[in-house]
């Protein structure tokens, strides 16, 4: 029995052996596996980085053409839009002037001017009332 017992595969000690030397070679080879996954992963971060940063660079300047262009289209709209409604604020004072013309009423320029002209008369006839009485 004792010679069943010593050719078991549990009691051989090469076997022991080569299996603890597979194991650690196992072993091994996964912190290999590990090193180089980290080593691969560190190099691939940066290689995303700086295809991050080719993108940004290319749609920014992208963006920024899009939006130069909706700012000139704006201005645009934004000079036709003032010189259109310039232009019928024109013709509105025009309208409304020409309407109170038709009822008699005169615009503030002219009666502004009718004042000055009456003082100026006013003025005068003080004056030429002032030298009759010194006659």
């Amino acid at each position: 029995m004792s010679e069943d017992n010593e050719n078991k595969p549990q009691n051989d000690p090469l076997l022991a052996g080569k299996i603890k030397d597979s194991a650690r070679q196992i072993w091994l080879a996964g912190l290999g596996a590990y090193t180089k996954a980290e080593e691969d992963a560190g190099r691939f971060f940066e290689r995303l980085v700086q295809e991050g940063e080719q993108l940004e660079n290319k749609t920014r300047g992208v963006v920024e053409k899009q939006i130069k262009t909706v700012e000139d289209r704006v201005g645009d709209v934004r000079e036709r839009a003032t010189g259109t409604w310039d232009r019928l604020e024109h013709m509105f004072d025009q309208r409304v002037s020409g309407a109170l013309r038709r009822l008699g009423i005169h615009r503030r320029e002219e009666i502004e001017a009718l004042e000055r002209r009456i003082a100026a008369l006013e003025s005068e006839l003080g004056r030429l009332r002032g030298d009759d009485s010194e006659e």
